[in-house]
């Protein structure tokens, strides 16, 4: 007989738990029940964060290209003429300031040794000159205004030399009738337009090199006239490649071009991204997300921490682990890991912002 009471005294206390809990599951707006609690299990497996007031941000997408930042273009013209023995380098590859691109073999070069040996030998033959017209004055056998028109003399043919031997330099020009074609700065090759035995021509204009440092790079994009007004020199940026979908590079706009295409209706801002590894390449499309502040401030939750079901918006507010709320929200905009919360839950509200949904399955099926 005690067996029997016992059993109903349990199989009431039973049912008065499943009626509170469904009592509590049909008002979602609070659901506080006696009768769950989470484990202790669970509890490490779930993460808490409290409800901040923040400064609500937004974002505009814009498609574009990563270039070269010009200013670190360094471009290379065939300064003389002659035939291309060797070329070293090829599109893409990384130089360093002073290594060798290309070699040719000039007549023009072979002219200019032709020059040097002149000045040396003119030189030397007035220093020569000179040694003569001071013996000479010595023996009082000339005047003194000979001798000075002979250091006259000398100091032009060393002016001569000191010419040749700067053109040399400038040229970077070696002894014989090769000529090697140096990389002026350190970069990458972003252009080559001279191939083996062709002949070059110094009087033409083409650029044979250009050389670029990317160690910060630009990403171009144009801007339709209606967001024209919601970009700001300084606005931060986030910007992804087709090539590297996975990496998130960061930068700023540091130019607003204000001028309109009037094919496409549109402007062109440009954002300076660092770029150290070297991944991003000019020409390579990107997308770039331009990110800024709203003069509002609301309510913010981590995104995990809200849950979308039956065409509304809930949180789940934990008060501790016998006290559980299930919250319905009014969201006022998702960015990526950032919710902006107009009503529902006030600042310092703690909500479970990791396996909230199942807590809300537990309490709320």
């Amino acid at each position: 007989m005690k067996t029997l009471k016992f059993i109903l005294a349990t199989t009431a206390l039973s049912l008065f738990g499943v009626l509170l809990f469904s009592g509590c599951s049909d008002k979602k707006t609070e659901t506080v029940s006696p009768t769950f609690a989470i484990s202790d299990t669970m509890m490490t497996k779930c993460e808490f964060s409290n409800a901040t007031l923040q400064e609500v941000r937004n974002e505009i997408k814009f498609f574009g290209k990563i270039t070269a930042d010009n200013n670190k273009i360094a471009q290379v013209y065939p300064i003389v003429g002659g035939n291309v023995l060797k070329i070293n380098v090829e599109l893409g590859d990384y130089v360093h300031q002073g290594e060798i691109l290309a070699v040719v073999r000039s007549g023009e070069v072979a002219e200019f040794q032709k020059q040097k040996l002149n000045a040396v030998n003119d030189v030397a033959i007035m220093e020569k000159n000179l040694q003569v017209a001071k013996d000479m004055y010595a023996g009082k056998l000339n005047s003194e205004k000979d001798v000075v028109a002979a250091q006259r003399e000398v100091e032009k043919a060393k002016a001569e030399l000191d010419r040749i031997n700067e053109i040399y330099s400038i040229y970077n020009l070696k002894n014989g009738s090769i000529y090697n074609i140096t990389a002026p700065r350190s970069g990458f090759i972003v252009l080559k337009n001279i191939n083996q035995n062709e002949q070059l021509r110094a009087d033409k204009a083409d650029v044979i090199f250009s050389i670029a440092e990317i160690n910060e790079v630009w990403a171009l994009a144009n801007v339709n006239e209606s967001d024209i007004g919601k970009v700001e020199i300084g606005y931060e940026a986030d910007v992804q490649t087709l090539s590297f979908p996975d990496e998130v590079y960061h930068g700023k706009v540091d130019k607003i071009f204000n001028t309109i295409d009037p094919e496409t209706k549109a402007m062109k801002i440009r954002v300076q991204i660092p770029n150290a590894n070297f991944k991003l390449k000019p020409e390579m499309n990107a997308t770039i997300n331009l990110r800024y502040a709203e003069n509002k401030r609301l309510v913010a939750v981590p995104s995990s921490a809200v849950i979308f079901d039956k065409s509304k918006y809930w949180v789940m507010v934990f008060k501790n682990r016998y006290h559980i709320e299930t919250r319905k929200v009014e969201v006022y905009r998702q960015l990526d890991d950032i919710t902006y919360i107009n009503s529902g839950i006030a600042e310092g509200d703690k909500v479970i912002s990791k396996n909230g949904i199942l807590i809300y399955d537990a309490l709320n099926d």
